[in-house]
């Protein structure tokens, strides 16, 4: 069994924030809070989505990143990635995330969480760094944290054991995904997830499953 890893912080929405993107605000600025949360269908409880067609909803209810990642980014801007800066609800630590298969489950405190897809940059999240090329320069160290659907709804708070209790055999990982499609598309990586999905190994969101469609279309 692998180790469990530890929830570091929990972090919801702090404020709207204005943004020049088409919704006119922002709800990136999440900041940790105290005590247990609950974590619903549609992600934590009191923490909300601005960009309601492109974030949240049951398949991308929770967002984590792990301290690991946030330490590379930290030398690489040369200032703190503190918890909630990158817009994450859960900053972990000792457990993978950007490296996690799709579909492994964590249990966290009471609730049940399975991995469901990568964080693809926007222009939105590159204005909050306010940092040159973000989106490209994210986007090529593919350390993109991991989107989670709740399960099992519960209560979690910092301190949580983050236990991995299923990981499907399939094998694919977020950042094998991500990388592969960030290059035009990896058939191997987009048929094993179909096949895994199709066998019920695996429920792949509906913007994984045409994604992995189109990179087998692509190749036939």
């Amino acid at each position: 069994m692998t180790p469990p890893g530890e929830l570091l912080a929990v972090c919801r929405v702090h404020q709207l924030l204005p943004d020049a993107g088409t919704v006119g605000v922002t709800a990136i600025d999440k900041r940790p809070v105290d005590g247990p949360v609950k974590a619903g269908r549609l992600g934590l409880y009191a923490d909300v989505q601005a960009d309601r067609a492109h974030h949240g909803g049951p398949d991308q209810a929770v967002y984590a990143y792990a301290q690991e990642d946030a330490d590379h980014w930290a030398a690489e801007l040369g200032r703190p990635v503190e918890p909630g800066l990158f817009g994450e609800n859960l900053r972990t630590r000792g457990v993978e995330v950007s490296t996690a298969v799709v579909g492994e489950r964590w249990r966290v405190g009471s609730a049940v969480l399975e991995v469901t897809q990568p964080r693809t940059p926007c222009a939105t999240f590159a204005r909050r760094l306010g940092e040159d090329r973000w989106v490209r320069r994210f986007t090529e160290a593919n350390r993109t944290g991991a989107y989670l659907r709740v399960v099992t709804p519960g209560r979690l708070g910092a301190g949580d054991a983050v236990v991995v209790e299923h990981r499907p055999e399939h094998g694919v990982t977020v950042a094998d995904w991500f990388g592969g499609w960030s290059a035009g598309g990896d058939l191997a990586h987009a048929q094993r997830l179909l096949e895994a999905h199709a066998l019920g190994e695996v429920r792949l969101t509906d913007e994984m499953r045409e994604r992995a469609a189109t990179v087998i279309a692509r190749h036939s």
